[in-house]
């Protein structure tokens, strides 16, 4: 036994559970939440990212800025551009975030953010942290909510992925405690599950929604998965009018897809690895995951993104300019919902679903077989400027 490596290991689990129990401390006093009606101006920070980043942030910020121009000219609205989360400028500064970036970031309320390179075995990068995972951190962006919505199919999902714990939050900070033997972490609190199951639950009875579901593995992963089941339903008796049921992951995967089952959920409330994955089949329902936005919310900053990779296949290939943009328009629209424009926000949701679902008069491919990305901005401006929008909507819908 290689007593040596048992003991490296043993000192980077302890530094592991100190950094926990801190953080654990800094959720216990709380923080208050931010109160949008009374900014003036309300700063939203677009961020490209990299890939094929730019290119559909553009789009999303060109159609921002038209629905919110009013608010611009008032003073009440205020857009900048946040540069430097490139893979580039990160691998040059060995950071997830460049120091710099992340004091520009932490300058605006919001933030409208295109997809990142996160480095894997055989990149050409050095192997540093996700830059999502790192910014949900470092701005406590504790709650990842990623609407579904597909009318017509009666499916009207809200999930609310756990975003600072479970299997992402250590996910670069693992042990290779001998040549044989490699170990992560997996971290769940109480504070961190009560304040995202508190949100669903919120959320479910603000809207007038009769049901959370929670997802786990608690029949197998019992220590951690347990204590977010338990939490969950502990909390569920304050909401007598709202059912609370559990399933584990593997067999909800399956009933997304079981059109006898699927229309019945409606809140989801999980961990934080469980709703990256679940998320993504839920998109391609609704059209594919460069359908659907997301966003990550937290009690003084929100950040809404695509919920997509860089895809920087494309831009090798010079395709960059045919990616979709629908999904960081469509995080555009919950942003607007989140900071007091929901009728603005509903109105571009309605085009997107108009434009990406039943007319479909463009096409995206992805390649010069179909639209550009700014065609299809076009495409949705067009829409979402039409004035019978609703009708138009609830005519597809029905």
């Amino acid at each position: 036994m290689d007593t040596q490596a048992i003991e490296k290991a043993k000192t980077h689990f302890e530094g592991l559970i100190k950094e926990q129990l801190e953080r654990i401390e800094r959720m216990k006093k709380g923080e208050e939440w931010t109160d949008y009606a009374a900014l003036k101006p309300i700063i939203i920070g677009m961020i490209g990212g990299d890939g094929i980043g730019p290119a559909i942030a553009e789009e999303a910020q060109r159609i921002l800025e038209t629905l919110l121009a009013d608010g611009v000219k008032s003073g009440k609205i205020e857009f900048r551009t946040i540069e430097g989360l490139t893979i580039e400028k990160r691998a040059e500064v060995g950071k997830a975030v460049p120091d710099d970036t992340l004091e520009d970031i932490k300058k605006c309320h919001v933030t409208v953010k295109g997809p990142t390179t996160t480095p894997r075995k055989g990149d050409p990068w050095p192997n540093i942290e996700s830059a999502n995972v790192a910014l949900r951190r470092y701005l406590d962006l504790f709650a990842n909510v990623r609407p579904v919505r597909i009318p017509k199919d009666g499916i009207e999902w809200t999930f609310f992925r756990e975003n600072t714990e479970g299997a992402y939050v250590l996910g670069s900070s693992g042990v290779d405690v001998t040549e044989d033997l490699a170990m992560d972490f997996k971290v769940i609190t109480s504070q961190g599950t009560e304040r995202i199951c508190r949100l669903a639950f919120e959320y479910a009875k603000k809207n007038g929604i009769d049901k959370v579901t929670i997802v786990t593995k608690a029949n197998v992963v019992k220590t951690t998965d347990g204590k977010f089941l338990k939490i969950g339903q502990k909390m569920a008796e304050e909401y007598p009018g709202i059912e609370c049921d559990d399933w584990y992951i593997d067999i909800m995967t399956a009933k997304l897809v079981d059109p006898k089952r699927r229309a019945s959920f409606k809140v989801m409330v999980l961990p934080n690895l469980y709703g990256d994955i679940l998320t993504d089949e839920a998109a391609e329902f609704q059209g594919g995951v460069g359908t659907a936005g997301s966003a990550n919310i937290g009690k003084k900053y929100a950040m809404f993104e695509a919920i997509h990779g860089s895809a920087p296949r494309m831009v090798k290939e010079n395709r960059a300019q045919y990616a979709d943009p629908c999904s960081m328009i469509r995080a555009g629209a919950m942003m607007m919902n989140h900071i007091g424009f929901p009728d603005k926000g509903r109105m571009l949701e309605m085009a997107l679903d108009i434009t990406g679902q039943y007319e479909k008069k463009l096409v995206m491919t992805g390649r010069s077989n179909g639209a550009t990305s700014k065609e299809f901005g076009d495409y949705v401006l067009e829409t979402v400027n039409d004035p019978n929008l609703e009708a138009k909507w609830k005519g597809f819908a029905e």
